[in-house]
Parts: C-alpha cells; structure tokens; sequence
C-alpha cells in the first residue's frame, strides 16, 4: 500500500474499522503467522563484535519459533504466569531477541535499561513484581551482572535468575581467555541461578500451553531513568501488534534487511523494528550487544551494511551525526531508506546525510506511552525537514488548549499540547500506578503526550517544544528535577533551574542555573562537583553551570525555564559561531508560535551559508533579525 500522504493513511482507514481487520490476536500467533510463511528465510542476525568478517550468527524464522516456543515453555515451568513478568536485564544478544518474544508469550516481559544503576532496576523490579530475571553471566568489560545481582537483592519477588553467557559468541583463542579473566560478583540474593541456553534446551520446540486467547497487557516498559523510579507504561497485544502491522503495511516487506543497532530494552528497537519485521516477515541485524555505542561500529557501520544488504537503517541524529565523521567507504546500493526517531534531526544534519549516502531519511515519532509510533514522514510522499510527518492510519491526533479549564481543539498551524489516540493507547491504564492515570487523558481517550505542537495544513506534524520539562538527550529522557533537587541540597543555592542546552550530537545536554543565598559564596565548579557526587546517572550530570544574581521567576515565585532555554541557546550558539571564526551573534531569542524557540541573529556582514552550516547542527531555528 502507498503511504505518500496523510490523505492515503485516511484511505486505508476508510477500508474498514480497525476491528474488523484481520489480525493476529498475540505476538505468538503473529510470529507463528511469518514462520508459516517464510521459515527458511533469515529472521534476526547478531554478532558479538562489529567487523564485517566477525563472527555471526542468523536464525531462521522457523528457528526462531522454536526458540521462542522453548523459551515460553520454560517460563511457564518457573511458574511466569499470564499476570507474572518476566524483567530482562541485557545488551542486545540473539538470546535478548527470544527471551523479549517469549516473555510476552509466557506473561508480561519488562525490558530494563542495563545502563541504570542497581538502586533504579531495583526499583523497577520491585514495581513490576518481577518473579524471573534473565540477564548476563559475569563477562569482561560489563558490569551487568554485578548490577542485575545487587537488584535482585533488592527485589525480593524474584525467584529465579537466568544467566546469558557472550562468551558462546567469540572464537578461540579469545573464547580461551574469558574464563581465565572472568569478574567475580558477590551475589547477596536468595534467588536460584541457572543458565539460559541450557535450560531452554531442554523444553520442546512447540508451546506446551495455549496461547492466549483474548487481549492482555503482554508488556511493560519504564520510561525516563534519571528520577528515583521511573514510569512504568502496559503495552497490550493489540497495541503490539498495532505497531507491527504498521510496519508490514508501510515500511517493510520480507524482502528488506533491517540494520539495528539500537537496543532492545527501548520501544523503539523493540516494537518499531522487532514487531514489525515479526510481522513483515523482514530480516533484522543487530551488531554488538551496545549497538552503536559498541566498540568499532561507527568504524564499521558503512560495511556491515555491505555485508548484510541492508535496505533499512534504523538510526538517531547522535549517531548520524558520528556517521557523518566517517567516510563512505562501502558499497551501498542496496540501502534504500534511514529511518530516524527519538530525536528531530538538525537541517543541516539531514542534508549532508542526504547527500553523502544518497539515503530516503524518514522521521517519525512516537513514545512509550503510546507503545510507540505515532506518526513518520511518509516513506513514499514528501518529506518536510523539520517536521515528523503525518499520522498513521487510525491514529487521531488532535492539538489542544485549554479554554476555561476544558481542552478545545486548536486550528491549522496553532500550537498546542498534542494528544493521541491509537490502538496502542491503553486509555486510563497507560501507568502500572493509577495514580499516575490521573489528568493523563483528555476526551477520556487521547493520551497528553506533554509535548507541543501544531499540525498545517497537508496534515504533518511539527513539534515545537515540550509542557513537560523533560531534557531529551539523544532520545534519553532526563528529568530537570532531579539536577535541581541535587543542588538544593547545596548550602549556598537558593533557586536552581535545570533545562537542556542545544548540542549538535545529541540534540540536547543538560545545563543548570542557580541564584545564591544571601552572602553565600560558591564557584560553578565546586557546584559542578556537588552535582556528580548526587546526581546519579552520569547522561543527567550538568554540562554547563551559571551562576545569576537572581534567576527569572514567574508572579508566584516559580523559576521561568522559558528564558532560562533562551540564554542558552545563545550561550551555544555564540560559542559555536565564535569558534567557527563566523562574524555574528545571536541578538536574542524569541518564542515564535509555530516555530518554538527562535535564536536571531545580527547580519554583521556574515556570510548565511556559514552561519548555516554552523547552526544548521542544532535542532532549534535561527533567522536574521530585522
């Protein structure tokens, strides 16, 4: 089916009501549906190192059912039940691939961020209630296993630990070397601890159970990870599948190879790329357990395309950006699209990508919340830089206000909060916690998102800044809170505003700004200091600290982050331009309606081709002042 615009997604809902589609019911009938179909055919392929001669390793689409099935049946006989969850603590690694699958074929599978320390998985766990955790056994140069094992002492619901060993994945002499080099890690939890692989072998390759038979929540994912705990969002089958028929329908067929290097514990590897080519019948490779930030792969990135024919990148402006540091040194004439999200992509970015590879780039958007996809730049119609394209079909987008207290609809081009409506949208039960639930929706169906945004007139969306004060660095979701909470507790700080400075590779880093108390002596550095030592995560560590005489605050004392955002773009911005030896400067920065933030600049003679390729880095827009 052509998807060139918006009016052919309304096409295809025109069709017939969502309902009346015929779908798969569960992620297992879904895969069992492509392995019918296509069971000789390459369904996933990982390698442990990123050379384009390095040891791999393809399953199958029949081979992967079975693995599946296995993995399922051994859940089962841990008593994971339909209500039970199974939490992952992994990189990706082909046994991340079935125990995700299986997971929600057993019960409800919880993929963790490994990245987040012991405290924060534990946590997690502990919310979910998690019974069985699969992560990996102690390897060289991770420290997963430590964490998994400090968690699970924390999480007292866990019964049993499943252990991943990579060391399968390497060949002599370096397979010899890791069990003479292996980490020793203390374990303090009762739980009992068994080996992944040798225990999915010894179940039967066909599901001992029934599958289910209606719809149920198959998964959670937490969203964020710089708070104490993170938000837990129940992903049903029918949102799911949702994302999976969205790919088979307007991505993927099962002649395309998928390169995935990111990872599987987010919704976007997860469900926008697993799910779909689950369901398309497409080939997926992910390289290294890290995917991108895997040693070598930037390095390598252009031949293992080569090697794997790959017709689909899946990527993020970060790791375009790293790309583009390295020469084109592979024959790429497969490769038809890129496909980018997490993050908008800086205009300049786009057009050297565009240009060096030759690529369709394709921008979507989508968040946990919603079980992903919300909306793309149509693979086969127009794409406009800057926006994330238009929505899919039987997803109602509407952009509100508040009048009064009560949500109006905004017209073409007005701003306002964007709100969804989708199969994937668990309306009134997005959060594990209730409470959370509350003033979540409005309509009693559309989901606030806590972005804004507008729509013009052909129907494509453009996200113009965040209700939410959320930092989004490469696509990792940073709470302002905790920075702000972490220097409060400093003696000498009155006032503290975290918000995201504009960075050209990660779209935004957190900065910070404090007012003293009075008479209070402190240097940025020494603040600077006090954050590392009570931030947790390093990604939330601040890049930049200023001290004001006072800060910006609204008429009942709150810090105004709007003009805190504005000093620094300009602070960046300026810094940018001075390095890059271009003669202007930002004059200030203004809040345009459909453009959000809007950094102007003195003419000073300046070339606007330099000027463009300077700030053409940045997601936020410049222009000339009058």
């Amino acid at each position: 089916m052509t998807f060139a615009s918006r009016q052919d997604a309304l096409a295809i809902e025109a069709e017939m009501p969502w309902a009346n589609r015929d779908l798969p019911r569960t992620v297992f009938e879904m895969l069992s549906d492509t392995a019918k179909k296509f069971p000789q055919r390459p369904a996933v392929s990982y390698q442990l190192l990123s050379g384009p001669k390095d040891k791999s390793e393809t399953l199958t689409w029949a081979q992967l059912q079975g693995k599946v099935a296995q993995a399922a049946n051994l859940f089962r006989t841990l008593g994971i039940g339909e209500k039970d969850v199974v939490a992952l603590v992994l990189p990706n690694t082909t046994e991340t691939v079935i125990a995700t699958v299986a997971g929600t074929v057993a019960g409800i599978v919880n993929p963790i961020n490994p990245l987040l320390d012991a405290e924060q998985i534990g946590a997690i766990l502990r919310e979910t209630g998690a019974k069985v955790v699969v992560t990996l056994r102690a390897f060289p140069k991770t420290d997963i296993a430590e964490k998994a094992a400090e968690a699970v002492a924390l999480a007292p619901d866990v019964h049993t630990v499943l252990e991943i060993d990579l060391n399968r994945y390497l060949t002599p002499p370096k397979s010899w070397i890791v069990p003479l080099v292996r980490p020793k890690v203390e374990v303090r939890h009762k739980a009992a601890v068994k080996d992944f692989n040798k225990e999915v072998a010894s179940q039967s390759t066909t599901l001992s159970f029934p599958d289910a038979t209606e719809d149920r929540i198959a998964a959670y994912f937490h969203t964020g990870g710089t708070t104490g705990m993170p938000k837990v969002a129940q992903h049903k089958y029918s949102g799911i599948v949702y994302q999976g028929w969205i790919g088979d329908e307007l991505l993927y067929t099962e002649e395309d190879s998928v390169m995935c290097p990111l990872p599987l514990f987010h919704v976007f590897a997860c469900h926008v790329i697993l799910m779909a080519v689950i369901k398309s019948g497409a080939h997926v490779v992910f390289p290294t357990p890290a995917g991108y930030r895997g040693d070598g792969v930037f390095d390598n990135f252009w031949k293992l395309c080569e090697r794997w024919k790959t017709t689909f990148i899946i990527t993020v402006p970060t790791a375009v950006s790293a790309l583009m540091q390295r020469p084109v040194d592979a024959d790429l004439s497969s490769v038809k699209n890129a496909f980018s999200g997490s993050a908008p992509m800086p205009l300049e970015l786009f057009r050297r990508f565009g240009e060096a590879t030759g690529m369709n780039i394709v921008e979507g958007y989508g968040l946990t919340e919603a079980t992903c996809l919300v909306s793309c730049n149509p693979v086969d119609g127009e794409k406009k830089v800057g926006s994330v394209g238009v929505a899919f079909p039987y997803t109602d987008l509407r952009i509100v206000k508040l009048v009064d207290g009560k949500p109006v609809d905004c017209g073409t081009d007005e701003v306002g909060e964007i709100c969804v409506s989708n199969p994937g949208v668990f309306a009134g039960h997005t959060y594990t916690e209730e409470a959370k639930n509350k003033d979540l929706y409005h309509f009693g169906t559309h989901l606030r998102t806590g972005d804004l945004g507008r729509v013009d007139a052909d129907g494509y969306l453009w996200i113009t800044g965040r209700a939410k004060d959320l930092i989004i660095r490469g696509g990792h979701n940073i709470d302002p809170a905790e920075i702000e909470e972490a220097l409060l507790k400093h003696p000498a700080v009155a006032f503290a505003g975290a918000v995201g400075q504009p960075d050209a590779r990660a779209g935004e880093l957190p900065c910070a700004f404090v007012e003293l108390v009075g008479g209070a002596t402190v240097t940025e550095d020494e603040l600077m200091a006090h954050c590392n030592e009570h931030v947790h995560e390093r990604a939330a560590h601040p890049k930049h600290m200023t001290i004001l005489d006072e800060l910006p605050k609204t008429a009942v004392g709150k810090v105004f982050k709007p003009d805190l955002r504005k000093r620094a773009i300009s602070r960046i911005y300026n810094q940018a331009l001075e390095e890059a030896g271009v003669a202007t400067r930002v004059r200030d920065v203004v809040d345009d309606k459909k453009r959000g933030l809007v950094a102007r600049l003195d003419r000073n003679g300046a070339d606007e081709a330099a000027v463009s390729r300077v700030l053409g880095d940045f997601t936020r827009p410049w222009e000339w002042a009058a």
